[in-house]
């Protein structure tokens, strides 16, 4: 998957208004947890959906003031992992930890197409 890193809080406001194009998925990411690299591993293998996405990635370790403004942002608890579907500006799915599955977003990217 061709992730676009978001390393800067303006990226928001960008991939808000991306969002009224197509969906944007928020990927948040802690490279040093095991169950985060599991996470992001199993979810690029199952998820064959790319095109119909903008998929963004949030380095944890890195950018933890931009998970923030996410959780603030678009009301959702902040958890790591934890994956995001944003449509039309709004947070419409979310799921962490082991709760994070392919299957699941791609049903709801296609249905919201």
């Amino acid at each position: 998957m061709n992730w676009i890193a978001l390393t800067e809080n303006a990226q928001l406001d960008e991939l808000i208004l991306q969002s009224h194009e197509k969906p944007v998925v928020i990927f948040k990411h802690s490279t040093r947890c095991v169950i985060s690299r599991f996470a992001l591993k199993n979810f690029e293998s199952a998820f064959h959906y790319e095109n119909e996405i903008l998929p963004y990635l949030v380095d944890l370790l890195n950018y933890r003031s931009i998970s923030d403004d996410i959780a603030r942002g678009f009301l959702v608890a902040h958890q790591s992992p934890q994956i995001l579907v944003i449509d039309r500006g709004v947070s419409v799915y979310n799921a962490s930890h082991e709760s994070i599955d392919a299957q699941d977003l791609k049903q709801f990217v296609v249905q919201n197409k």
